[in-house]
């Protein structure tokens, strides 16, 4: 499993052929940049100083989330028209494979991984390690915007599990596994950064979207996920409980859908997160 949704910089480079000398072949993977963080406000800036070749600057705010509102959350899913219109602009087809990449470890990335996914895209992979391994392992960058030939991708919504809040709360409360991918610190309520409440869904599990990874960016062994959410959920392949993730707007979370892809489990993502939840003061809240 988890060679669909990694993927290592050498092998992308291979599939890129980088310092071969030839010509691209036609049917080369689509590479999305999807430099992101909270609070970071240069990530085209950053993607001109320097990018993988070929790569195509991906806005995570205006092209793989709606507009922000307190019913909806920070990052609502954006509509299947808005994002076919976007995944076109990417130069994405039908049939394109498609890498994305960032500069955190794939936490930004994995919206994008998520998104295309959801919409019916079949061959997205992560960059495992991002930016830096690319950049580790030798390979050059170059500068400047690229501006792709038009995909025509048709988008089919539906193609990974979402929650709404009824359902996350649900699972929470004993109908599964609702996992809180914040940090720790978020998730007990001592902190709380950008939303209106702090603390978590009552009943959710703290599981930080952060220790998915080693200290270099690059994600844990296959091993290490399933003995990391192996106490947390069932990876058994006939497992029967469901499992849900959540995170603060439904970025990071999406970061550990696939940290649990890699892992063999399935996870749902509760896309409107904290930022929706902790907006109606009708939902309870847990601190602690």
């Amino acid at each position: 499993m988890r060679e669909r949704v990694l993927v290592d910089a050498a092998a992308l480079a291979d599939d890129l052929q980088i310092g071969s000398g030839s010509d691209p072949a036609d049917g080369r993977p689509v590479v999305l940049d999807v430099r992101w963080a909270l609070g970071m406000t240069d990530g085209h800036e950053q993607y001109r100083a320097g990018h993988l070749p070929g790569a195509v600057y991906v806005d995570l705010e205006t092209e793989l989330a709606a507009h922000a509102s307190p019913a909806d959350g920070r990052h609502p899913l954006p509509s299947a028209s808005a994002f076919q219109q976007a995944a076109r602009r990417w130069g994405v087809s039908g049939d394109s494979r498609v890498v994305v990449y960032d500069s955190v470890g794939g936490t930004s990335a994995a919206r994008a991984w998520w998104l295309l996914r959801y919409f019916g895209a079949q061959d997205v992979r992560i960059l495992d390690g991002g930016l830096a391994a690319w950049t580790a392992e030798g390979y050059a960058l170059e500068p400047g915007d690229v501006t792709p030939g038009p995909g025509d991708v048709v988008v089919r919504p539906g193609g990974m599990p979402v929650l709404d809040a009824d359902e996350a709360a649900a699972l929470a409360d004993g109908e599964g596994v609702l996992l809180d991918a914040r940090a720790a610190e978020r998730y007990r309520g001592e902190v709380e950064p950008v939303d209106p409440q702090a603390g978590h869904i009552p009943g959710a599990v703290s599981a930080p979207t952060t220790e998915n990874l080693r200290a270099d960016g690059r994600f844990l062994s296959t091993a290490e996920l399933k003995r990391r959410f192996g106490g947390l959920v069932s990876t058994g392949e006939h497992g029967d409980s469901p499992v849900g993730v959540y995170c603060g707007s439904g970025v990071t979370a999406s970061h550990e859908v696939a940290a649990l892809a890699v892992a063999g489990v399935e996870a749902a993502l509760y896309p409107g997160s904290w930022s929706q939840w902790s907006n109606d003061p009708a939902r309870p809240v847990a601190v602690g």
